[in-house]
Order: C-alpha cells, then sequence, then structure tokens
C-alpha cells in the first residue's frame, strides 16, 4: 500500500545544483504547428534498469503558445520574451515552497525578467531518487496530466525542463498557500457553511473536467487544494491519477414544476425537460491502492478494483472535513481508519446553533456521496452533473462562478515581488460578509446576465461550459486584434 503517513507539508533544506549538466533541453508545452505525433525524452537511473520515458511535444518550435483560457496572462507575456531553449540556468529559484514524497517546489521568476514580472512554481523531481518502478510510474501520471490541462481551476504547465537528471515543471504559482492551512487557522477547523460551499463547488468543476479527459484523480485533499492570487482554487498534484476512454453522452432530464419555472422555457415541445450532456470515465478500473489513507474509499480498501466513483467518495470526505473539520472515519491509528471506513456508521457531530435547513441539505449530499456501494454513490454515473443539481449547491452560476468574490484573498507582499523574501503571505478575510454565491450580489450578477453575445451561446449546466465559455471569449478577442 502507497499511503501518506501523515499531512504535514515537509521542509525545503536545499535547492536544485546551480550548476547542473544542460544539455537536455526545454520542451514547450504546444507549438502554432499542430500535429499528432509527439517526441520522448528518456532517461535511465543509475540505480536501476528502469527508464523514465516523459511525454513531451515539438523541441522546434520557437514560440511558447499559450492556452486558450489564459492567453492573456502576464505568465505568458514574460515567457514570450524568454531565452529558447529555456533552461534552468534561466531561471532564478528566490526560496522553498514545499515538497512531496516524489518532488520538491521552488518559487522562481525568469533572471531576464524585472523583479515585478510574473512568479511561477518550479516543480522539480530528482529521476536519481525515484526509489521504485512505481514512483516513476506516478512521474509519468503526473506529466501527462499537466500536459493536458486547460481550466482555471487546474495549473498551466507553461514549460518543463530536463536537466542531467532533473526533471522539472514550470506551472503556476498560488501565493494563498493551501487550504489545509487555511483550516489550520479557523476555530475548530472549520470553515461557513458558504465558504465550504464555494471552494466544494469550485473543485467539483476542476474533477469535472478531469473526467471528462479521462482522468481520475484519487488524491482529493485540502493540502493539495491552493488558493490562487485572486482567491479562486487550483487542484495540484496529478501523480495519483490514471486515464481511461471517456465516452461522452447527451441525456434527456425531466424538470419537475419548480425547475420549469426557474428555466422559464418559451417551447411547448420541451418545457418539461432539458438536455445534459455526461462525459465520465466510467469504465475505468484499477486495483492500485493509493491515497492519504483518511480519504481512501471503500473499495480501494478491500482492493476489490475500483473506477471514477473513487474521486466522488473523496469528494464528500473533502466536504465533510471542510465543514466538521475533521475527516469522517479518522482513528486512532491508520489501521483504525481504515477499519472505520468499512465498517463505521456516518455520524455528523452538532454544531449547535449552526443546525439549519442548509446544513441538512450539506449532510444529506455528503451521505449519498459516502454511499460504500460505488455503483450507488451520487455521481458515479451522471458524475458531477447530478452532483450539481443536489440543492446544497441551489443558486450557484456555475458558468459565472469566477465572478463571486471568495472568502479570501491573500495579498502578495511587497517581499516577494523583489525584496526581502523572509515574509509570510497575508491573508484579506470575509468570512463575515461572504454569504452568497452571487457575482457582487444579485444586482452585479444581473449585469452580467444582461450583456449580449458569448454569456446567451453557453449552456450552464453542460459540463465543459466553464471552459468553453473562457474559449469562446479568447476567440472573439482573437478576431478582433
Amino acid at each position: 500500500m502507497e499511503l501518506e503517513e501523515n499531512k504535514d507539508i515537509l521542509s525545503l533544506t536545499q535547492f536544485p545544483p546551480a550548476e547542473l549538466d544542460l544539455s537536455l533541453s526545454f520542451t514547450s508545452t504546444s507549438s502554432f504547428t499542430t500535429s499528432s505525433n509527439s517526441t520522448s525524452s528518456t532517461f535511465t537511473t543509475p540505480r536501476s534498469s528502469v527508464s523514465l520515458s516523459l511525454p513531451s511535444f515539438s523541441s522546434h518550435s520557437s514560440t511558447l503558445s499559450p492556452h486558450p483560457h489564459s492567453s492573456h496572462s502576464p505568465q505568458w507575456t514574460s515567457l514570450s520574451s524568454s531565452p529558447f531553449p529555456l533552461q534552468l540556468q534561466h531561471l532564478s529559484l528566490i526560496r522553498p515552497l514545499g515538497s512531496g514524497h516524489l518532488s520538491k517546489v521552488f518559487l522562481c521568476r525568469l533572471k531576464s525578467s524585472p523583479s515585478s514580472s510574473p512568479l511561477f512554481a518550479l516543480k522539480v523531481i530528482d529521476i536519481n531518487t525515484l526509489p521504485s518502478e512505481t514512483s516513476h510510474s506516478h512521474v509519468l501520471a503526473e506529466a501527462r496530466a499537466l500536459a493536458s490541462l486547460d481550466h482555471p481551476f487546474l495549473p498551466t504547465l507553461y514549460a518543463r525542463i530536463e536537466a542531467s537528471h532533473y526533471s522539472c515543471f514550470l506551472i503556476d504559482y498560488c501565493p494563498g498557500g493551501d487550504l489545509h492551512s487555511l483550516l489550520r487557522r479557523r476555530p475548530h477547523s472549520r470553515l461557513p457553511l458558504a465558504a465550504a460551499r464555494f471552494y466544494s463547488a469550485e473543485i467539483l468543476l476542476a474533477l469535472e473536467y478531469l473526467h471528462s479527459l479521462g482522468f481520475v484523480y484519487r488524491d482529493l485533499k485540502p493540502e493539495n487544494v491552493l488558493i490562487q492570487s485572486d482567491g479562486h482554487v487550483m487542484l495540484s498534484d496529478f501523480d495519483l491519477s490514471f486515464i481511461a476512454p471517456v465516452s461522452p453522452k447527451v441525456h434527456r432530464r425531466r424538470l419537475n414544476k419548480q425547475n420549469q419555472k426557474q428555466k422559464n422555457t418559451k417551447g411547448a415541445n420541451f418545457e418539461d425537460e432539458e438536455l445534459e450532456l455526461v462525459a465520465e470515465p466510467d469504465m475505468a478500473f484499477s486495483k492500485d491502492c493509493v491515497g492519504t489513507h483518511e480519504y481512501l474509499s471503500p473499495e480501494m480498501v478491500t482492493g476489490a478494483g475500483h473506477g471514477n466513483a473513487v474521486d466522488w467518495w473523496a469528494f464528500g470526505v473533502f466536504l465533510y472535513e471542510l465543514l466538521y473539520g475533521r475527516t469522517p472515519f479518522k482513528g486512532p491509528t491508520k489501521e483504525a481508519t481504515l477499519k472505520n471506513i468499512l465498517n463505521k456508521e456516518l455520524r455528523f457531530p452538532s454544531l449547535g446553533d449552526k443546525e439549519d435547513e442548509e446544513m441538512a441539505k450539506a449532510r444529506d449530499l455528503i451521505s449519498r456521496l459516502l454511499e460504500r456501494d460505488p455503483r450507488r454513490r451520487l455521481g458515479a454515473t451522471r458524475g458531477a452533473a447530478e452532483i450539481k443539481r443536489h440543492p446544497f449547491f441551489k443558486g450557484v452560476e456555475w458558468a459565472l462562478i469566477r465572478c463571486v468574490t471568495p472568502p479570501v484573498v491573500p495579498t502578495v507582499p511587497e517581499a516577494e515581488k523583489g525584496g526581502d523574501v523572509t515574509r509570510t503571505v497575508k491573508e484579506r478575510f470575509k468570512w463575515g460578509s461572504w454569504n452568497n454565491m452571487t457575482c457582487g450580489g444579485r444586482k452585479g450578477l444581473g449585469k452580467i446576465k444582461r450583456k449580449k453575445g458569448f454569456l446567451s451561446k453557453i449552456g450552464f449546466d453542460n459540463i465543459g461550459s466553464f471552459c468553453g465559455l473562457m474559449r469562446l471569449k479568447s476567440r472573439k478577442e482573437r478576431k478582433k486584434a
């Protein structure tokens, strides 16, 4: 079993050596000339006969090509003027950010850029220190996932640098730290219900996108949820993921009377139903037991084999921890926790005067997600589409969720803009005033809805609508240019 013994971030004590054999050059994430073929670079570790082949892209491109949703980000602008091919010596490492069981992460910026230039996170994997063939497969999974992602709540892979026995990924830097640290600073390690709804809604969109690409994540926990500079989330760490085929399907869903009134449908033939697009890797199957033991699903613990439903079990545990400050089946030991996952009845601690109708909806959602039979688990068949419809998320404008002011917006200190880097990130707390999922209040949301153009063309409840919204906007901007 590859279980994480604890959930503490390890402190970093060293950087990669300043002088490296940089004969292996940078490989861009994409090029202007599209091709179905890809190349790969092979590392052979001196301690093992196992070779590590990392997926890569055309190394003949001289210009980085940004992803649609982030095409106008300052990171891409900064990289457009960087040396090509980009090498590790072109980056200035500022300080360590954290480490995992396979990698170390450093804060960095381009040496050729001014101190006010955008910051990046550099994820460094020392190929020589990977302990086993399984670890090599996890690195491959990370590389494959990062190369595929294009979503506001998932990291952008700006570059991959291969230097000697180091494999490095240049990705987004999130100054707000992780959600686990944020929880620990809250009374009783709990979030207000509205804040928990906000973070779980954005994570739900990220998981929906991953599943639409065929990725089963398998590592959801607050430590892997980072807070971006604008306060929105970013899901990280994909080394435990695996990929499976996806067959998108369109379902007709009957609406109840209340939904009919909300939709205000004009067509007499379709006023009692709507189309729902579902793209879920429902044929995914694995017998690997990986992840954090408190978040493992029953089918992973028993070794019976698991599929996409493990992510929805973990989503239920995640929401439970946000609301109650601990995971539902945690025991005094790792073995006790695993037994509890299989046998213990799900219980909800009393929160006193905070028990209301909205909390009852949250408990119902968690109970449906923590169904031990994966075939009956909410989300197993129709994925995030049916989870979105749960009353707990009523009122969430899914396609406009980035217009919502997050509960916490990190403030990057001047220290990280070029000066002394010993100061920590400060945060602007809004727990008292943040209590809804509208965009700047109903008045602000109304202004957004009344805009003519691209918003009217998007089906808000369909999978991919969030990214479809951003891509459509990018295409219009390019036409104007």
